[in-house]
């Protein structure tokens, strides 16, 4: 399988190749390396893993008018072009379609110690030091405000809602990153969120105290 992740490797990174810098090639290496580390302490299909996580964001529906079906063609046909069994493409396929976050509401359709795994270690990405530099980069990728404190979070919206949304960029610590901690599937997973998650809201307490002149 060496040449098979190799291969996954060289084309995620040709495909990704000038991506948005939240969602780039260096994304998806840091949730391939936390999906190796915390899939040391589950009893999982390491290939499996490696592919899903390697090809988790290979067509991320936010890139591509909301179709949310041009990511799993996209792993399909690369993972037939070499020659990969086939219930290992399905069920990265089934990883792929359901480690979205979505809005909050959305149930997975599919359940995998491999899939817990891979979606704790994309989850991670979007915590701590990383996640808020990504937040802020989509936000000005989208041309976002980064706060206006007249908008507030909608903590009850719809899948839909949720990809339409055009919200600040603070919103979404409410809306998304600080409910990914209690919602992480393995016991690294969570231990690592953790961290995270109180750095992030230290982050928020320091921002409105700049935000409002008070330090």
């Amino acid at each position: 399988m060496g040449n098979l992740i190799e291969n996954t490797i060289a084309f995620v990174k040709e495909t990704l190749y000038n991506a948005e810098g939240g969602h780039d090639w260096f994304h998806i290496e840091r949730v391939y390396r936390n999906s190796l580390l915390i899939a040391k302490s589950e009893k999982v299909d390491q290939t499996i893993v490696q592919l899903g996580a390697l090809l988790h964001d290979i067509a991320d529906s936010k890139f591509h008018d909301g179709d949310e079906t041009i990511g799993p063609k996209v792993a399909r046909a690369f993972l037939e072009s070499q020659d990969v069994d086939q219930q290992i493409i399905d069920h990265v396929i089934h990883i792929i379609e359901n480690i979205s976050f979505k809005g909050g509401k959305a149930q997975r359709t599919f359940n995998s110690l491999e899939l817990d795994v891979v979606q704790d270690a994309d989850r991670l990405d979007a915590l701590g030091a990383v996640g808020i530099a990504r937040t802020f980069n989509y936000g000005g990728f989208k041309n976002r405000a980064i706060y206006d404190p007249s908008i507030s979070p909608n903590l009850d919206m719809t899948k839909e809602e949720y990809k339409k949304s055009t919200a600040p960029s603070i919103n979404h610590f409410y809306e998304k990153l600080l409910l990914l901690k209690d919602r992480m599937n393995t016991e690294t997973g969570r231990e690592l969120a953790d961290e995270r998650h109180r750095y992030m809201e230290g982050f928020l307490e320091q921002f409105y105290k700049e935000w409002d002149s008070k330090c």
